[in-house]
């Protein structure tokens, strides 16, 4: 829709709350290197603070946010980090056999499903209001890609659980809020916990201004089209390369290499989360242990 069409529809998000719903119940080859792309940065302290706002959705595009899944792991033969088919519904050769591996009853193969499993990714377009690790973000309109930790944070203050709290639709431009993002580390982890939304402001008086930073906003279904995902075929042979499986000769690939590699969805190293919402070291401890266990679960049912 166009930018006076968002402004005559504001003040309901019926469309949001049943995305919620369904995000509930269910739950671009781009990334390393792509400058739309904003990310917290620690200081020496190891603590990182930025005021964002997440923005409505882009004009033609339904939700201001788009999800995938995608795996990283490193494995004898490299590094394996690729978008999961499972985004669109298809079927992934990486969950076929970790569906195996947890199958097996061998509590070994199992603990390596574990460390391979999905892992959730949202992206939002977002107005960084301040950035004091890079001031020069300011200002600027760009994509911002967090996990589970964050996204609960957005459902809190649009679906909140208490009577005395009034619903907030944290992407509407009038009537938002700016989010504060506070990252820790703890224990050797990147924790969001103290991140919290401002109270209800518009993004500005001016609707001039508002416009504008609207019309800057990125295109989100781009970055989940099936041309951004690589086929099965070429998946089962990186795969098969990453575990050394099959025949397939072993890469000597690194993961400062990989993360060259314009064929991959992310960069991960050994010491630095590949993903902004991804604790340090990289792994999926964003889900909960119920989260692992219903996942792997359909796995078995589904095998």
């Amino acid at each position: 829709m166009s930018f006076n069409e968002l402004k005559r529809s504001r003040g309901g998000f019926d469309k949001l709350q049943t995305a919620l719903e369904s995000e509930s119940s269910g739950s671009e080859k781009k990334g390393y290197g792509d400058d739309r792309f904003w990310k917290p940065e620690l200081d020496k302290s190891s603590n990182g603070y930025a005021v964002l706002r997440f923005l409505p959705a882009a004009n033609g595009e339904e939700l201001p946010w788009v999800q995938y899944w995608d795996h990283g792991f490193q494995g004898p033969g490299g590094w394996f980090i690729e978008k999961s088919l499972t985004t669109l519904g298809q079927n992934c050769p990486v969950s076929e056999y970790n569906g195996i591996l947890w199958n097996s009853g061998d509590e070994a193969q199992k603990d390596q499903a574990r460390k391979q499993k999905r892992r959730l990714h949202y992206v939002a377009n977002v107005l960084v209001v301040s950035d004091p690790a890079h001031p020069e973000h300011e200002g600027k309109v760009m994509l911002y890609r967090f996990g589970k930790k964050i996204f609960e944070k957005i459902k809190d203050v649009m679906q909140p659980q208490f009577e005395d709290e009034k619903p907030v639709n944290c992407f509407d431009m009038w009537e938002g809020a700016d989010f504060k993002l506070k990252v820790r580390k703890v224990d050797g982890y990147w924790n969001y916990d103290k991140s919290e939304f401002a109270n209800v402001a518009a993004i500005s008086e001016d609707d001039s201004v508002m416009e504008t930073i609207y019309n800057k906003q990125h295109s989100l279904s781009e970055l989940i089209a099936p041309d951004q995902f690589m086929s099965y075929e070429d998946l089962k042979t990186k795969l098969n390369r990453a575990l050394g499986l099959g025949g397939v000769e072993v890469s000597t690939a690194t993961a400062e290499t990989i993360a060259d590699d314009n064929t991959s969805a992310a960069s991960a190293t050994a010491t630095e989360a590949p993903w902004a919402d991804t604790p340090v070291p990289a792994t999926n401890s964003e889900d909960s242990g119920s989260d692992t266990m219903s996942y792997f679960e359909k796995l078995a049912n589904d095998s």
